[in-house]
């Protein structure tokens, strides 16, 4: 079986997460939080799609990881991510963050949205 070491260029990729926090590209973050290509920052949660609106751009797919389950989004926020143009994939935020890595590692425009496991 030959290996490839996983590289992705000035992309953030998910490091680990535990209650309440995410490591991204080796720094601890508190959740919520938003990974964009433009570098991650805090976000508010549901009530917040702006992040995301404003990145319509530079990803064409948002998954969104809901915490240790998977659970329904509010209709609102997935309203004004799709009316922006945005996919969305809606999983637990473990299967998130292995998702958004394996699709950053492939050079897809991705970006997460995190609540805390």
């Amino acid at each position: 079986m030959r290996l490839n070491e996983v590289t992705f260029n000035d992309a953030v990729p998910v490091d680990g997460y535990g209650p309440g926090f995410f490591r991204l590209g080796g720094v601890v973050h508190d959740a919520p939080v938003a990974v964009l290509p433009s570098g991650v920052t805090a976000w508010r949660g549901f009530e917040d799609a702006s992040p995301f609106v404003a990145a319509v751009g530079d990803i064409d797919i948002l998954l969104v990881g809901t915490g240790a389950d998977i659970a329904h989004i509010p209709p609102t926020f997935r309203a004004a991510l799709e009316a922006a143009g945005l996919g969305v994939e809606i999983m637990a935020s473990p299967q998130a963050c292995r998702t958004y890595n394996v699709l950053l590692g492939e050079g897809r425009r991705v970006g997460v949205a995190l609540l805390g496991i």
